[in-house]
């Protein structure tokens, strides 16, 4: 019963972080499923694709009916995604532990220092839409999903905005559709992996992440977004430290 308690806690967590800053909240899905429900490393990745997929489903589809995602261009972006997330899935099962975990921290540790940036200022970033560019950033994005099963939300929505010059409603919600897509990719690859997932964590997990997510848009129309990113940077900065501690030691 105390590991479905966790299961629940964590993943209304992790989809108010999801719902409240519209990326970066699946970084906290790998290291709550390793230290608070006794995933390994390389099961714990897998899993966090499963939420991470379900969770942008769900937003994929609200963001849709709003108008905000551009199907062509996120469709193309992500194209340039899946064979790299295919191939990094087929990758993660083959790791050391040690080396998903410090792997992990350095993304998780990106992820908060980039949200604790300023926010570039209106207008800063280039209209030209530079197509080598655009490639490059989608097959980095899915190679870092498909290794580590982070959705790469707080790397997709700047890729878009800087590389494509979409608008920000625009860069979240396709940013969706990507992230949905290559995340589609690595688990085809891992399924034949021998790693056994615990459904009877990851679908409450899931259930609450869900159900956390429209919570988390109502905290964030109540309070400033770049407080709410100072605070989950703050906390994403603990848990990196705290990985890399426990892969060196």
């Amino acid at each position: 019963m105390s590991t479905l308690i966790l299961a629940l806690v964590a993943g209304a967590v992790v989809g108010l972080a999801l719902g409240a800053l519209g990326g970066g909240g699946s970084v906290l899905a790998v290291p709550a499923l390793i230290y608070l429900l006794g995933f390994t490393p390389a099961a714990a990745t897998t899993a966090s694709l499963v939420i991470v997929t379900a969770t942008s489903l769900t937003a994929l589809y609200a963001h849709a009916r709003a108008g905000h995602v551009r199907w062509r261009a996120g469709a193309a972006f992500a194209a340039a995604g899946l064979l790299p997330a295919a191939l990094a899935g087929a990758a993660a099962g083959r790791l050391p532990q040690a080396v998903l975990t410090l792997a992990f921290a350095g993304v998780a540790a990106l992820a908060a220092l980039r949200m604790l940036r300023p926010a570039a200022p209106a207008g800063a970033e280039s209209a030209a839409v530079r197509p080598g560019r655009a490639a490059g950033a989608g097959a980095g994005l899915g190679a870092l999903t498909g290794l580590l099963g982070v959705g790469g939300g707080f790397l997709a929505v700047p890729a878009l905005v800087t590389v494509l010059a979409f608008e920000m409603q625009a860069a979240v919600g396709t940013s969706l559709l990507v992230i949905t897509a290559n995340s589609l990719a690595s688990l085809a690859t891992r399924s034949g992996a021998a790693v056994s997932l615990d459904w009877a964590v990851i679908g409450p997990f899931i259930a609450t992440a869900v159900l956390g997510a429209w919570d988390g848009k109502r905290l964030a129309a109540k309070v400033s977004g770049p407080r709410l990113q100072r605070v989950f940077a703050v906390v994403l900065l603990a848990v990196a430290a705290f990985m890399l501690a426990d892969a060196v030691t």
